[in-house]
């Protein structure tokens, strides 16, 4: 092997090594979502205590993965897909710590309810949503691991569901609260939780929308992915390595 096939391989190499540490990194924070999801909905203090300490392995790994990219940014100097994949992987990380952070939230408010005597169809109101996010972010590091564009335009077009719902639970809380003011400390903690998966699944949208940047090199954060459809199947974009 000549001195420039062995650059090239190890390039790869490098980028490949790149993507597998964030889809473990993925793999953590869905850990976290899930964790968190569980502690509220069974009110475990306990399990939501190990959530919140464990936040810190997720920003460690953000910090690393941040070094590396800078690292092959100025030694390798990538350009189109490979460029492409280094800037959507920054951004996704930083969604990844930033959906972790979420997480913590939900898992700080799980302790709180474990010292109220909140009415458990309140605690249950969001297990739907929350199920209905962890189901999307988990779709969402799929479509990540196979470089699936059309598996992340089908993800993106999941949170206008997360949308929707999260305005009904706020409508539900809001009642209980005007209803009962003795439910508004519990009801607000609710509340809270319910904010927070709905964050998760705009962490989430991000990332498909990234990833179809860092395939296709079409930035669809700002348009309608029914009308973009089209157009990203007939780009002839560098794919990434």
């Amino acid at each position: 092997m000549n001195q420039g096939s062995h650059i090239f391989h190890k390039f790869d190499e490098e980028l490949e090594g790149l993507r597998s540490r964030v889809l473990a990194m993925g793999g953590l924070v869905e850990e976290q979502v899930a964790d968190a999801l569980k502690a509220f909905v069974e009110s475990d203090s306990l399990l939501a205590e190990r959530v919140s300490e464990r936040d810190h392995e997720v920003n460690g790994m953000e910090v690393l993965l941040d070094e590396e990219c800078a690292r092959i940014l100025a030694l390798r100097q990538p350009a189109a897909g490979d460029l492409r994949l280094i800037f959507a992987i920054i951004k996704t990380i930083t969604d990844l710590e930033r959906i972790g952070d979420q997480a913590d939230r939900i898992a700080k408010v799980a302790t709180d309810l474990s010292h109220l005597n909140t009415p458990r169809d309140q605690v249950l109101s969001i297990r739907h949503l929350g199920e209905q996010v962890r189901a999307m972010f988990r779709e969402a590091l799929d479509a990540f691991a196979r470089m699936d564009v059309e598996g992340a335009l089908q993800v993106i077009k999941l949170d206008v569901t997360n949308d929707r719902e999260y305005r009904s639970i706020l409508r539900q809380l809001i009642t209980y609260m005007m209803e009962d003011p003795r439910a508004i400390r519990g009801a607000l903690d609710v509340v809270w939780a319910a904010r927070a998966l709905e964050r998760i699944g705009d962490h989430t949208k991000n990332i498909c929308e990234y990833l179809v940047y860092m395939v296709r090199g079409k930035d669809v954060r700002h348009t309608s992915h029914d009308d973009a459809a089209p157009e990203l199947d007939d780009s002839d974009a560098d794919q990434p390595n």
